[in-house]
């Protein structure tokens, strides 16, 4: 029975549903494959071939061992708030969580499945919905508070010299989003009365705008406004419980990107190139700064032709095996091993439903 309530929970099954993750899945793989090809063919195709038959495996073997840190990192980031919320719940429940949202996130435009994901799989293992969304929310807001500050250092740090074309409109897209959701994520905190008040307000206007919808209208505002109340309870019980896990989040969520962006040099050390740690780090900050929000899944279009502009000075004979490279172990790998997790649940979900 708790699996099928948890199952059914509002929000969670809307995204987690087999047609949206294919059509999510179809589309990531068919942009993807047509931006690369594209890259594939704008650039020299006999030097890339060249790149690609002069890799260096042992830089893949440690790209593989930063891969599973970076699952890692990612899975701690979450338990060390689930084991203090429900300390039957395994780390292994939450390495399950965390590759659930990577998957998640890959196949939904902007991230939308990701936190649903994590949500789904905690839920399944008996964590209540409220915690598993507060934990997700809490470490929503460790990202909100990291991306924007790192973005800012990198461009004092990059040359930029590489930022041309549609990268400063890419950048201002990621900053208005970050500082939107982080001002939403701050006021939610610490006066959810007001966002519930402005949701109830919109909902009003919404109502005479569309008289036929009113009634749900209003409904969706209360349950809104209830919910918003219930998350921000839940987030400050644990915050002010556990004063040290939030800082705590934060240096973890430090150190998981931190070595998602050195992964990129290690790859280019792979294909033979010497560049500034420094500079692949900042080029990296903002690509991933530029993506985060993007409206494709995965940022699959937008993460390809990114990488094409700024790295295309620093590794301009094997572009695209470095573009292929950097988003199979940044983003194809780590979605591999959440969609056997995804499917997994999408099967229990299928026999509890029948039962």
């Amino acid at each position: 029975m708790m699996s099928e309530v948890n199952y059914k929970q509002p929000g969670i099954t809307s995204v987690f549903n087999k047609k949206l993750i294919i059509k999510g899945s179809l589309w990531l793989a068919l942009i993807t494959i047509l931006t690369i090809a594209g890259i594939f063919f704008y650039n020299n195709t006999g030097q890339t071939i060249r790149a690609l038959s002069h890799i260096s495996y042992r830089y893949i073997v440690i790209c593989l061992l930063m891969l599973f840190i970076d699952l890692m990192l990612g899975s701690w980031r979450n338990h060390i708030y689930i084991r203090k919320l429900n300390p039957a719940v395994s780390q292994w429940v939450s390495f399950k969580a965390n590759a659930a949202n990577m998957f998640m996130g890959a196949v939904t435009p902007a991230h939308g499945g990701a936190g649903p994901a994590q949500i789904f799989v905690y839920t399944s293992k008996g964590v209540s919905f409220v915690n598993a969304f507060a934990v997700s929310l809490i470490n929503m807001g460790a990202t909100l508070i990291f991306m924007p500050l790192a973005g800012f250092i990198a461009i004092m740090l990059m040359d930029t010299s590489m930022v041309s074309g549609m990268v400063p409109a890419m950048l201002k897209y990621g900053f208005s989003f970050f500082l939107l959701f982080l001002s939403a994520f701050l006021l939610a905190f610490w006066k959810p009365v007001w966002v519930g008040s402005i949701i109830k307000r919109i909902a009003g206007i919404l109502s005479v705008l569309l008289p036929a919808r009113k009634d749900k209208l209003v409904a969706w505002a209360q349950r809104a406004y209830e919910n918003i109340a219930k998350y921000q309870q839940a987030c400050s019980i644990i915050v002010k419980q556990h004063p040290f896990l939030f800082p705590l989040s934060l240096i973890i969520t430090t150190l998981l990107y931190l070595n998602k962006y050195c992964m990129q040099y290690v790859i280019l050390l792979g294909l033979g190139v010497h560049a500034s740690l420094i500079q692949v780090i900042s080029i990296q900050v903002l690509i991933q700064f530029m993506i985060y929000f993007a409206p494709s899944p995965g940022g699959s279009g937008f993460a390809e032709l990114s990488i094409s502009v700024l790295f295309g000075k620093i590794v301009p004979a094997g572009l695209p095996v470095f573009t292929l490279l950097q988003r199979s172990f940044l983003l194809f790998f780590p979605a591999l091993i959440g969609a056997v997790v995804v499917i997994d649940l999408l099967r229990k979900q299928t026999v509890s439903g029948k039962g």
